[in-house]
């Protein structure tokens, strides 16, 4: 036996559970993973709690999870250029990586560097993936300056490392808490709130080009209000305000691929990109784990730890 989250019903944290299920065994073409470091995320979050319920349906009992890092412990039929006991960073499209194994189709895992941490590893691919597409549908360029909400967050903390590189002046909307954190990556911190389009004027004088939008809020309209073109704002979170203003949604579902999932953890491993981690619980204690990723101020991102 094995243990995994589920959930029977839409509802808060309370509606979690571990239970007892039998070992997964993989398929043709898959690979059972011994699961080290799974990553949690917002959209789980409002997935478990029936807000995309129009966009992503719940088929009850559900299980959760996409992000994950561990070590190969069984083979199927036709899988042959990876071998049990390697490490690797993955993901699912069957919310099943909260959990002891997962079943993960061999081609959406990638080696997972040595030197990463393992729950660096686990905690990659959404908010990696995510990040890298939200990034690259506003096109930054040299010498332009991008604005990203959130900047602190899962997502955002890699957004405005992954705008840097591409040779961007990059301003953080974020608490105060994360300015110097975000001084230290080479980020123009700014302050949400009440007053803001005034201070991402003070701290960009020579206008924005570009906007990401990690957190909603009213974001989107923020960023009109800059004078942005919208086919340079991307939203991975209001998609009211992107199907009224037609501004764009690229996210996890447009970086989804192992492709995308190696560059990433190369550029950890070199230390030209990092991902913060918050705080790592057991996987018996999922419900805490998601109080406080709902609370919405972490740094960083929550990794479950089987």
């Amino acid at each position: 036996m094995a243990r995994a989250i589920r959930f029977d019903e839409y509802g808060d944290v309370e509606v979690l559970r571990v239970e007892d299920v039998p070992r997964p065994v993989p398929g043709r073409g898959q690979v059972l993973v011994e699961v080290r470091a799974a990553g949690i995320n917002p959209g789980e979050a409002a997935i478990r709690r029936g807000l995309l319920h129009e966009r992503y349906p719940a088929t009850f009992p559900s299980g959760q999870g996409s992000d994950f890092a561990g070590v190969v412990a069984e083979l199927g039929e036709g899988v042959e250029e990876i071998a049990v006991g390697d490490e690797v960073i993955g993901f699912v499209d069957t919310r099943s990586s909260h959990a002891d194994f997962v079943v993960a189709e061999a081609a959406n895992l990638t080696p997972k560097p040595a030197d990463l941490p393992w729950e660096v590893a686990g905690a990659l691919f959404v908010a990696g993936t995510t990040a890298y597409a939200a990034v690259g549908a506003v096109c930054p360029r040299e010498g332009e300056t991008v604005v990203v909400s959130g900047a602190a967050g899962g997502v955002g903390s890699l957004a405005v490392q992954l705008a840097k590189l591409a040779g961007a002046t990059v301003v953080g909307l974020a608490g105060e808490a994360n300015h110097e954190w975000l001084r230290e990556l080479g980020v123009v911190p700014v302050s949400y709130g009440e007053g803001v389009l005034e201070r991402i004027k003070e701290a960009a004088p020579d206008g924005v080009h570009a906007f990401v939008d990690t957190f909603g809020a009213g974001y989107v309209e923020l960023a009109l209000h800059l004078g942005i073109h919208p086919g340079r704002i991307d939203t991975i979170i209001d998609f009211e305000a992107a199907a009224k203003y037609n501004v764009k949604t690229d996210g996890n579902a447009a970086g989804s691929s192992a492709a995308i999932l190696r560059e990433l953890g190369l550029l950890l491993d070199k230390g030209l990109l990092t991902l913060p981690v918050a705080r790592v619980y057991p996987l018996d204690e999922v419900r805490d784990a998601y109080r406080e990723l709902e609370r919405r101020h972490t740094r960083g991102k929550i990794v479950l730890r089987p």
